[in-house]
């Protein structure tokens, strides 16, 4: 357990820091974090490979990728992939984001399950989970919710329903307890999808 908790604040502080970066505008500083000891560095088996090295974050995302986050949520990713463009997401639905960092993928999500669907982000650090409410409160989305937390400890009652749990990084990087599913591999990275409890929609 000590070693977990040694694990969890180193990730934490650059986490941390990196969000500080970014919430003063200075995007390439805390991508530079990430790339210096975030997984998705040169050899750490994340990211897109391109010549240059390996892409992650914003250059993964596409114009239409985007459509629903502001542009400094993006600027602000520090993920490995885009897991909002191979959702197949629909009105009405709940859509969990584990380790939503910046709140883009939150922000997309939300938009498409718009009016009466919601968009949950789960993130452990408090600098993350800040600048994310900044970045939906400029968007002018309500419809999200940004909750701190573990993968292996969410303090999400079981019983809420959850259709589809977004993670960009691969799920075996994740420590025992956090949840399962379906995996779903995806373009630009390597995004996991969970698609759970799917509900019958009408005239289907």
């Amino acid at each position: 357990m000590a070693e977990l908790t040694d694990i969890r604040e180193t990730v934490r502080a650059r986490y941390a820091r990196a969000a500080t970066e970014a919430a003063c505008g200075a995007y390439g500083e805390a991508r530079a974090l990430e790339a210096e000891g975030g997984c998705c560095g040169p050899g750490r088996g994340c990211g897109t490979p391109t010549a240059d090295g390996v892409a992650f974050g914003a250059v993964l995302y596409r114009d239409d990728d985007a459509t629903g986050a502001p542009a400094a949520a993006v600027e602000a990713s520090l993920g490995c992939g885009v897991p909002t463009a191979v959702a197949d997401l629909h009105e009405g639905e709940i859509v969990l984001d584990l380790g939503s960092g910046a709140g883009a993928d939150v922000l997309i999500s939300a938009r498409r399950v718009a009016p009466t669907g919601r968009a949950i982000g789960l993130d452990m650090t408090d600098e993350m989970l800040a600048l994310a409410r900044a970045n939906a409160a400029e968007a002018g989305v309500e419809n999200v919710e940004f909750i701190k937390g573990y993968l292996e400890q969410m303090p999400l009652p079981e019983r809420r329903r959850r259709d589809l749990q977004l993670r960009d990084q691969p799920l075996r990087r994740q420590t025992p307890g956090a949840p399962g599913g379906r995996p779903c591999a995806a373009p630009r990275g390597p995004t996991r999808l969970l698609r759970r409890n799917r509900r019958p929609r009408h005239g289907r």
